[in-house]
C-alpha cells in the first residue's frame, strides 16, 4: 500500500511538472510566475528557523489593532480609522488590504511610507443584514515579517424588531 502511494506521488509530480521550454526573457518577468513566490520573498521565515534578521525590514504598528463599536442598530455604517507608523529601517510599501466579505472595506496609502512616518487605513463596516456579536478581521499585507497583520473590529449589531 506503501509503495503505490509513494508511486502515485512521484507519477503526480511528473505530471504536475510539464516540461517546457522558458526563454530567458520568460526567466526574467516576474510577472510571470503565479503563486507564491512573492510571499516567500515577503517573508522569507521557515518553521525550521529560530530567529531572523527584522533589522532592515519595515515594521508596521499599529496605535491600537483592535476597534470596539459597542452596539449598533442593524444598517447602520461603523467607520473607524486605523493609524499605524513604519518603526522599521526601510520603506512600508502596503500592497493589500483585505476583509473576510464584502460588508467590510478598508483603503491604504498606496505610496510608500518612510521610516517614523505613519498613515491611515480606513476601514468601512456596512451592517446591513447582519446582527448579533460582530469580529471583522482585515488582513493587512506589507514588506514586512510577518507579512501579514491583522486589526478587528468588533461589536454587537442589534437586529431590526419585527
Amino acid at each position: 500500500m506503501l509503495k503505490n502511494m509513494i508511486f502515485l506521488l512521484v507519477i503526480l509530480g511528473f505530471v504536475a511538472c510539464k516540461e517546457r521550454n522558458p526563454t530567458n526573457d520568460e526567466n526574467n518577468r516576474a510577472q510571470d510566475i503565479e503563486g507564491g513566490i512573492a510571499e516567500i520573498i515577503r517573508n522569507p521565515v521557515t518553521a525550521d528557523q529560530e530567529e531572523v534578521d527584522t533589522s532592515n525590514v519595515a515594521k508596521i504598528t499599529f496605535s491600537s489593532a483592535t476597534y470596539e463599536f459597542s452596539s449598533v442598530e442593524e444598517g447602520a455604517v461603523v467607520t473607524h480609522d486605523f493609524t499605524f507608523t513604519n518603526e522599521g529601517k526601510v520603506p512600508l510599501i502596503i500592497s493589500d488590504v483585505r476583509s473576510t466579505c464584502g460588508c467590510t472595506v478598508a483603503d491604504w496609502p498606496k505610496t510608500p511610507i518612510a521610516p517614523g512616518e505613519g498613515g491611515v487605513i480606513p476601514v468601512r463596516f456596512d451592517t446591513k443584514n447582519k446582527s448579533g456579536n460582530q469580529n471583522k478581521p482585515i488582513t493587512i499585507t506589507a514588506n514586512t515579517i510577518p507579512a501579514k497583520t491583522v486589526v478587528y473590529l468588533n461589536g454587537h449589531v442589534d437586529g431590526k424588531s419585527s
